[in-house]
C-alpha cells in the first residue's frame, strides 16, 4: 500500500495531510498548515512550494492529491488561489510525486456521500474515518479529505478492473 499527500491550497494558509493506505484502512501519518508570512505575493508562493517540498521529502509519500480551484465571484482571489495551487503542485512534482486533482464536490461525495455537503460534515467524517479525537485545523482537515478521496477513488478503480484474461 502507499501513502498520499493531500493538499488544500491557499495563498495565506495551505493545509496538508498524509494518510497511509493500510490493509486495515486509512492511517493518519501527519497533518499541518503552511502559513505564509510575507506580504510579498511571490515570496508567499515560494513559501508554499518550499513547505510542500519539505513535507514530501521528510515523509516520502508515493502520491500527491490536490483540490482543484473552484470558480469564485472575486477574480483576483481565484487567480491567487490558482497560483498558490500551482506552487504546491510544483513542490510535489519536484519531490518526484505523481499529481492527482479532485474537485471539491468529488471530495465531499467520497467522504459524505453528498457533493453539496457542508464543510463541517467533511471535517467530521475525516476525524471519524481516521479515528482522530482532537479538532483538526480546517485547512489540514480539508487536505486530509482530499487524500482520502484519492485513496477511495484509487480503490474503486482497482475493484472495477477486470482480472487478467477476462473479457469485456
Amino acid at each position: 500500500m502507499s501513502s498520499v499527500l493531500g493538499v488544500d491550497p491557499g495563498s495565506r494558509c495551505t493545509g496538508y495531510g498524509i494518510i497511509h493506505d493500510g490493509p486495515k484502512g486509512p492511517v493518519l501519518v501527519t497533518y499541518g498548515t503552511i502559513r505564509t508570512e510575507s506580504d510579498n505575493f511571490p515570496e508567499r508562493l515560494k513559501q508554499i512550494y518550499d513547505g510542500i517540498y519539505r513535507v514530501a521529502k521528510e515523509f516520502r509519500p508515493q502520491e500527491f492529491a490536490i483540490e482543484q480551484v473552484f470558480m469564485s465571484k472575486n477574480a483576483d482571489s481565484a487567480l491567487k488561489l490558482g497560483q498558490a495551487r500551482g506552487a504546491a503542485i510544483c513542490g510535489g512534482l519536484s519531490a518526484g510525486l505523481p499529481v492527482y486533482e479532485y474537485a471539491a464536490r468529488a471530495v465531499k461525495l467520497a467522504l459524505v456521500g453528498k457533493g453539496s455537503a457542508e464543510k463541517s460534515q467533511v471535517q467530521h467524517m475525516v476525524r471519524f474515518l481516521l479515528g482522530v479525537s482532537e479538532v483538526l485545523p480546517a485547512d489540514a482537515s480539508d487536505a486530509l479529505g482530499v487524500a482520502m478521496c484519492h485513496i477511495h477513488t484509487r480503490q474503486t478503480h482497482k475493484r472495477m478492473a477486470l482480472p487478467p484474461g477476462a473479457r469485456r
